[in-house]
């Protein structure tokens, strides 16, 4: 069976991942008017999405499948993400659209993807470019795989979602162009730690150090966004870094040729989260120097 275009209905929005990111999802659909049937794992993920307003709490994944013609996952990985759709298979209906914001594997995306269609639903690689905070303060660029139609059909959620959005093409590309920002913003995170490391080792005054660097050629958003966190040593999670390592894990495993820099880059990773810092956010990077 092929994959049908579909119309918003009245039923909720169901979001099956209530974590940092599915948090911040919540709390932007919420605030948009969105009715939100949320489901986690976590018991603890579920009170909280309740306490704080953002919508009804479902009884289990199914319930989300069961009620919700529009349902989206944020989830840590490609296994999680298969092991729950297998789990609600049964439940997809015709004209359902799966919109997945989890950073995984382009090949799984891809296969998801023709599975899906073959049951009349929709799946729609729905990749963010930016951490809980982008994703909460409205400025996250979502980069979206699939058929154009389901991506109409959700553009709404989008709007809300993110300050941009882009379809990148058929199933699986949303999760390649993820990969490349994050290659990139990832490295610009990993020269930054470096920089403030080399500044201490010169003696320089490493405030000072990241305000010249704000104003010169060096710049990159992720000054704003991770300097003062790597000099206050902050490291409560915007963005776990042992989800970026996951991330490099995915660049190097997917790269038809060796990427050097991503290589040293997981090394670097690996040797902060064998500091334990694997449940910190991403700028723990920098403990990796020391």
């Amino acid at each position: 069976m092929s994959a049908v275009p579909i119309e918003n209905s009245s039923s909720p929005v169901g979001l099956i991942g209530l974590g940092l990111m599915g948090g911040a999802m919540a709390s932007r659909l919420q605030r948009a008017a969105f009715r939100l049937l949320g489901w986690d794992r976590d018991a603890k993920r579920v009170e909280e999405f309740v306490q704080a307003g953002h919508g009804r709490a479902g009884t289990s994944e199914d319930d989300i499948f069961a009620q919700c013609t529009r349902v989206i996952l944020s989830l840590p990985d490609s296994n999680v993400v298969n092991a729950v759709l297998q789990n609600g298979n049964r439940l997809l209906t015709v004209g359902q659209v799966i919109v997945d914001t989890s950073t995984g594997d382009p090949a799984s995306a891809e296969a998801l993807g023709a599975v899906l269609a073959k049951q009349g639903a929709h799946y729609l690689d729905a990749t963010v470019s930016g951490s809980s905070v982008q994703v909460a303060d409205g400025s996250a660029v979502l980069m979206v795989g699939g058929d154009r139609v389901a991506f109409a059909a959700c553009s709404d959620l989008f709007a809300q979602l993110g300050a941009k959005t882009f379809h990148t093409g058929p199933c699986g590309s949303g999760a390649k162009v993820k990969l490349v920002t994050n290659l990139v913003l990832g490295l610009n995170r990993a020269a930054l730690a470096e920089g403030l490391v080399f500044a201490r080792q010169l003696d320089l005054d490493s405030v000072l150090t990241l305000e010249i660097m704000r104003g010169s050629m060096a710049y990159s958003r992720i000054m704003d966004t991770k300097g003062e966190k790597m000099l206050r040593e902050d490291f409560t999670p915007q963005a776990r870094l042992s989800q970026h390592l996951k991330d490099v894990r995915l660049m190097l495993a997917a790269s038809a040729k060796k990427l050097p820099l991503s290589e040293a880059h997981r090394t670097l990773l690996e040797r902060a989260e064998s500091l334990g810092c694997g449940d910190l956010d991403n700028s723990a990077i920098i403990k990796a120097y020391e």
